[in-house]
């Protein structure tokens, strides 16, 4: 089940409790102290209704599972998501309450998977409402145009597959490393893209289960911008580390 619903739950029956108690149950309790469950109430709702805001509206913390992101995420890296910048949403529905902003080309995106809500996916935003994008030869086009890339130095710190090549990307005003196989890769498109959809891709091309699989993200599915990389624990018995502390490009 949903994190996120468990809290909502737990917070409205802590909340009820707790102002039953205020406005009917504690003028009667003539200097008895009040029960278990009105008591752990009292105590917990302001720590849960605060836990619910932060997560619901400014940050929450994900752990990346695979590597459809490499070389940008790492298996194991705990990213911060940014919750505000897109506009506020109501915690659950997803639904819009005050527009502040919305995703743009080559922004890092959290987003319920389409085909299960239940899971979040993260990907890069390629193309945004009104664009046409086309995956051709390896080379992303918006409106028809070549999305710029060239060569990249080899990150050390992350082993690269067999015949696979690393290459700066520049998506709107953001530059960023991708991978892709020396291989014969699968083109895509052209698509044009409705309104309030969007089309993601993986940092690692050829290895990422996106847009080009199973369609376009609603507006209704998003969850938040990645914005930075606070520790990377990659396994339980592992120790974690804070020494790549960094903002997602």
């Amino acid at each position: 089940m949903d994190f996120t619903l468990i809290l909502v739950v737990v917070v409205l029956i802590t909340g009820v409790i707790h102002g039953l108690d205020i406005v009917y149950f504690k003028g009667r309790r003539e200097g008895r102290e009040p029960g278990i469950i009105i008591d752990y109430s009292r105590s917990f709702f302001p720590v849960l209704f605060l836990v619910l805001v932060l997560r619901s509206f400014l940050f929450e913390p994900f752990q990346i599972p695979s590597g459809s992101m490499l070389p940008t995420l790492k298996i194991g890296d705990f990213i911060l998501v940014n919750k505000f910048d897109y506009g506020l949403r109501l915690p659950v529905l997803g639904n819009t309450v005050v527009e502040l902003g919305q995703p743009k080309r080559g922004d890092v995106m959290v987003f319920k998977y389409p085909e299960d809500n239940r899971i979040n996916f993260i990907k890069r935003v390629v193309g945004v409402p009104g664009d046409t994008v086309e995956y051709r030869d390896k080379v992303v086009y918006v409106n028809g145009n070549a999305q710029t890339l060239s060569t990249s130095p080899i990150d050390e710190n992350v082993a690269m597959p067999p015949l696979t090549e690393e290459a700066i990307e520049k998506l709107g005003e953001r530059e960023h490393r991708i991978w892709r196989r020396q291989t014969q890769g699968r083109d895509f498109g052209p698509i044009l893209i409705p309104d309030s959809q969007y089309f993601v891709m993986g940092d690692n091309r050829d290895n990422s289960n996106d847009s080009r699989v199973w369609g376009f993200v609603d507006d209704s599915l998003i969850v938040g911008r990645a914005f930075a990389v606070w520790m990377h624990w990659e396994a339980l018995l592992s120790i974690p580390s804070l020494s790549d502390v960094r903002i997602i490009q």
